[in-house]
C-alpha cells in the first residue's frame, strides 16, 4: 500500500485532514460525512510515512463497539498496531499495571453497578428509597465525578439541580458521603474512580507520567463532543506539553449533557491551539438529498451547527410525515409499512424504529409480533451474551485448532450446522427463529471475511469481535432509543412518538434541554439512508388530554411539513 493509494477516495476536505499529520487538528465532522474513514486514513498515513511509531498512538472513543470497528479499520489498512480504546479501557490498563509499583497490590475491584451500594448507604441512613430513585442517585453521582467535581463542590450548586425522587438538598449528599464511605471501606472502586484514580497518579507521580507519556505520543480523539471534564483532564496529562492531538466531532450530535458531555471542549479547540489545522466535513455520503435538507432544518441557527451537502446523485422522496389517533395505531401504521417494504424486498435489518424512551417498545414489539416480523431491541440482551451465540464461538475456536486447509465457508457452516443452523431458515417463529437468527448472522461474517482468511484467523476475529462487543447483523428489524442508535445508519428509519411531552420530554424545561432535544432529534434523523417517516399520535396509552405533535415537526420546512396530521388512523 502507498501513500497515494491510502489518499486515493478521499474528498479534498477528508484528505486535508490526513495529511495534517503533526500538532493539533480539529475535524468538524457532520453525520454521515465519513469521519471514520478520514481518521483510518490518517492514522495509516502516518504509521505508512513513518510519521507515528504505531506504539505510540492512541485513538480514543467512547464504545467498545466504536473502538473495535476503529481497530478492524486499522487493521485492514496495515496500521494494525495502533491502540484503539475508550477512554475507560485506556486508563484501567494504565492503572492495573501501575497500581502494584506505586500503592502496592492488586488495584481494587471495580463495582458492577453503583445500586447495590447506594442502597446500603439509604439503609445506613434509614431512608427508604425505591429502585428508580437509586438509578437516578447512581446517575447524580456520575454526573458529579464526571463533571470534576467534589461532593462539596457538588453540594454548593445542586439547587440548580433537580434532585431524585423526593430526596432534599441534605439527604442527596449524606447519600454521596456515605457511598463514597462505603466504597473505600471495601476497598472498591467504581467507573469515574479509574479516571480520576489515573489522573490523581499522572499528577502525584512524575515517574508514571513520564512513562505515560513516552509510551504514547500521538492521539486521536473520535466524538469529542462527548468528552466530560473528567476525561478533558485526564487526556490533557496524558498529552503534557505536547500538542500532537486530532479531535473529532460534531456539535449538533452532543446529546449526553446529562451525562456531563460539553461540547465546548470541540467548539473552543481553536482557540485552545490558534495555529490548528481546522477541517469541516460537511459533505454527507449517507443520506438523500431530501433527508439531508431535513436535517438541516432541524439545526438552523443553532451554536455549532454544520450545513451538510449531498452527496448522492439519487435525490430519493421527501421523509414522510403521519399522524395518528393512538400510540398503538402509531405501532400498527409503521408495523404495516415494515411489512409492505419487506414484501418489495426490503431486508428487515436494513430498518430500524427508533423511539425516545425504552417503554415505547413494547407496543412496537406487539404489532411487529401480530404481523410476524423479526425484531431485535438494541440495548436488550448483548448478542454475544445469548446461550447459544457463546456455545458457537467456543465451538469454532476448538475446531479452529484442528481443521486447516479447508475452504473458510464449509469449516464455518460444518461447525455451525452441527449446533441447528441450516442455510433455510425455519418455518418455526419464535425461540426457534430467533436461535436459527443467531447462528445466521455468525454465519454471515464469513462473506465479510478478506479473501484468504483462514479459519483460526476468522475466529481470532470472532473473540476479538465478541471481547467488544461488535455485534454482526441479524435478520430483523432494529427497535432502539435514539439514544442508543447513535453511530449506527439503516436504508430505512421510522421515528415514532413526535409528540409534546416526549420529544421534547415533559421534564425537559430550559432552553439547554430542549436543545438537547432538538439534537437528538437530529440524531434520528440523521441514521436514515434513503427513506424516512416521522410519527406522532394524538393520544397516549394512559393520556388524560390530548397531545399535540412537537414543536420540532411544526417547525421544519413545507417540504416535510406538509404532509403532518394529514392522515390518522
Amino acid at each position: 500500500m502507498t501513500a497515494d493509494s491510502l489518499l486515493e477516495g478521499l474528498d479534498e476536505q477528508q484528505r486535508i485532514a490526513a495529511e495534517a499529520l503533526i500538532g493539533p487538528v480539529c475535524m468538524l465532522a457532520g453525520a454521515g460525512t465519513g469521519k471514520t474513514r478520514a481518521i483510518t486514513h490518517r492514522i495509516a498515513l502516518g504509521v505508512l510515512t513513518g510519521a507515528y511509531a504505531p506504539n505510540r498512538v492512541m485513538a480514543l472513543t467512547f464504545t467498545s463497539r466504536s473502538a473495535a470497528e476503529l481497530r478492524g479499520r486499522l487493521r485492514q489498512l496495515g496500521a494494525g498496531g495502533v491502540a484503539a480504546r475508550t477512554f475507560h479501557a485506556a486508563a484501567l490498563s494504565q492503572l492495573n499495571y501501575f497500581w502494584p509499583h506505586v500503592v502496592g497490590g492488586q488495584a481494587p475491584r471495580i463495582l458492577d453497578g453503583k445500586g447495590r451500594i447506594l442502597g446500603h448507604a439509604a439503609e445506613a441512613l434509614h431512608l427508604k428509597i425505591d429502585t428508580a430513585t437509586l438509578r437516578d442517585l447512581a446517575a447524580e453521582v456520575e454526573w458529579r465525578k464526571t463533571s470534576g467535581l467534589s461532593i462539596e463542590q457538588y453540594a454548593a450548586g445542586i439547587a440548580r439541580r433537580s434532585l431524585p425522587g423526593r430526596l432534599d438538598i441534605d439527604q442527596v449528599v449524606a447519600l454521596q458521603q456515605t457511598y463514597e464511605k462505603l466504597k473505600d471501606d471495601r476497598k472498591q472502586i467504581d467507573f469515574e474512580d479509574v479516571l480520576l484514580a489515573m489522573a490523581g497518579m499522572i499528577e502525584a507521580e512524575p515517574s508514571v507520567a513520564l512513562q505515560v507519556r513516552e509510551q504514547y505520543r500521538f492521539f486521536v480523539v473520535d466524538e469529542y463532543q462527548d468528552v466530560s471534564p473528567l476525561q478533558h483532564d485526564l487526556l490533557a496529562l496524558w498529552l503534557g506539553d505536547r500538542r500532537d492531538l486530532c479531535v473529532v466531532g460534531d456539535a449538533s450530535q452532543t446529546i449526553y449533557s446529562f451525562a456531563g458531555a460539553r461540547s465546548d471542549y470541540l467548539l473552543d479547540f481553536p482557540k485552545h491551539y490558534e495555529d490548528a489545522t481546522v477541517v469541516r466535513l460537511e459533505q454527507n455520503y449517507r443520506s438523500t438529498a431530501p433527508i439531508v435538507a431535513t436535517a438541516n432544518q432541524l439545526m438552523r441557527g443553532r451554536s455549532g451547527a454544520l450545513t451538510l451537502h449531498a452527496a448522492q446523485s439519487d435525490t430519493g422522496s421527501d421523509p414522510n410525515v403521519r399522524g395518528y389517533a393512538s400510540d398503538m395505531a402509531e405501532a400498527r401504521g409503521v408495523a404495516e409499512q415494515i411489512l409492505q417494504l419487506i414484501g418489495t424486498g426490503t431486508k428487515p435489518e436494513d430498518m430500524a424504529v427508533l423511539f425516545r424512551v425504552n417503554v415505547q417498545a413494547a407496543l412496537l414489539e406487539t404489532a411487529l409480533t401480530e404481523v410476524g416480523v423479526s425484531y431485535q431491541i438494541r440495548g436488550a440482551k448483548r448478542f454475544f451474551d445469548l446461550p447459544e451465540v457463546k456455545q458457537a464461538v467456543m465451538s469454532l475456536r476448538a475446531a479452529s485448532v484442528s481443521i486447516i486447509g479447508e475452504p473458510l465457508f464449509k469449516s464455518v457452516s460444518d461447525v455451525l450446522r452441527s449446533l441447528g443452523w441450516s442455510q433455510t431458515a425455519p418455518e418455526t417463529r419464535g425461540a426457534v427463529q430467533a436461535r436459527w437468527e443467531s447462528l445466521n448472522a455468525l454465519m454471515g461474517l464469513v462473506d465479510q471475511a478478506t479473501a484468504g482468511t483462514t479459519f483460526r484467523q476468522f475466529t481470532d476475529d470472532l473473540m476479538e469481535r465478541q471481547a467488544g462487543q461488535h455485534e454482526p447483523t441479524v435478520s430483523a428489524v432494529t427497535l432502539a432509543t435514539m439514544h442508543s442508535a447513535k453511530g449506527l445508519e439503516w436504508d430505512v428509519v421510522f421515528v415514532v412518538g413526535l409528540s409534546e411531552g416526549l420529544v421534547p420530554i415533559s421534564y425537559a424545561s430550559t432552553f439547554e434541554q430542549i436543545d438537547e432535544e432538538r439534537r437528538l432529534l437530529y440524531v434520528g434523523i440523521t441514521r436514515a439512508r434513503r427513506r424516512l417517516t416521522l410519527s406522532w399520535s394524538s393520544s397516549g396509552v394512559q393520556a388524560r388530554a390530548p397531545r399535540e405533535r412537537s414543536r420540532f415537526l411544526q417547525e421544519l420546512d413545507s417540504r416535510t411539513a406538509r404532509g403532518a396530521g394529514a392522515r390518522s388512523a
